[in-house]
């Protein structure tokens, strides 16, 4: 059985139990070296074999797999964050169901709300934004054109930025031809809930300056959107003359 474990953003105590519990039961675990905590790694039995997939294709990481599963081992695909976001998980379930070896996935902490954790921030305000928008600038991977920074800065909510820090100042740049004012408040997070993150509160407008004072030019995250700054409305799920089925309309803010 191939489970796809999500490491979660960085920290070693950020994966989930599930993931946990997969590490310690392994007998071959392929992790994302280049951007995995090897730290993670220390759960894993004495006798579990160990690869890294910064060193290996595709097809090499499919071969190992393939070896285990007629080993009847169980083998965790490690890789960083949630797997679903730019993990390239598809490419190899689409060869696992070829040779009919089953699979699983197991989600984990994305660097967007690691980000998040680490600014006290909820990307979800009433009366400031109500959308996250998750996206990368296209590089060596091409994105769809309707998918450009520029479609979704029009929008003006928040945006979470992946993959996109070498090009900061073509990214500044986008967003603002895309609708976003230079004042815009902004964020960059370099390497989420690691013990070596850093964070920066700045503007649109001076995102590529941050980046640059800081020599931050990789495994960082940009977050962009009137939510950085706070303010905003006051929820109505917990106002007293909001009612659920859990809770009935009160006429004051108070019990009496």
């Amino acid at each position: 059985m191939i489970y796809f474990v999500g490491a979660g953003s960085g920290a070693e105590d950020l994966i989930t139990v599930r993931g946990m519990r997969l590490l310690e039961k392994a007998d071959v675990i392929i992790y994302a070296g280049s951007l995995v905590n090897p730290k993670l790694l220390s759960y894993a039995k004495k006798e579990c074999a160990v690869y890294n997939s910064a060193e290996m294709t595709l097809e090499e990481i499919f071969s190992v797999m393939q070896k285990a599963e007629a080993r009847c081992g169980l083998t965790v695909r490690l890789h960083t964050g949630d797997p679903s976001l730019y993990g390239a998980i598809k490419e190899q379930m689409d060869l696992l169901r070829e040779a009919g070896i089953a699979y699983e996935s197991c989600p984990g902490v994305s660097a967007c709300f690691g980000a998040a954790a680490s600014l006290n921030l909820e990307y979800t305000v009433p009366g400031i934004s109500q959308s996250l928008i998750i996206t990368r600038m296209a590089g060596r991977t091409p994105v769809p054109e309707k998918e450009s920074i520029e479609s979704f800065a029009a929008h003006g909510s928040t945006m979470a930025i992946y993959l996109s820090t070498a090009r900061m100042a073509e990214l500044a740049a986008r967003l603002m031809d895309g609708g976003y004012l230079p004042d815009t408040p902004a964020a960059l997070v370099y390497k989420a809930t690691w013990p070596e993150e850093e964070v920066y509160r700045c503007t649109v407008g001076t995102l590529a300056r941050t980046a640059e004072e800081h020599h931050i030019t990789k495994t960082a995250l940009v977050l962009v959107g009137k939510v950085l700054a706070g303010g905003g409305s006051r929820s109505r799920l917990y106002a007293p003359d909001f009612e659920t089925e859990f809770r009935k309309k009160k006429e004051s803010g108070h019990e009496d």
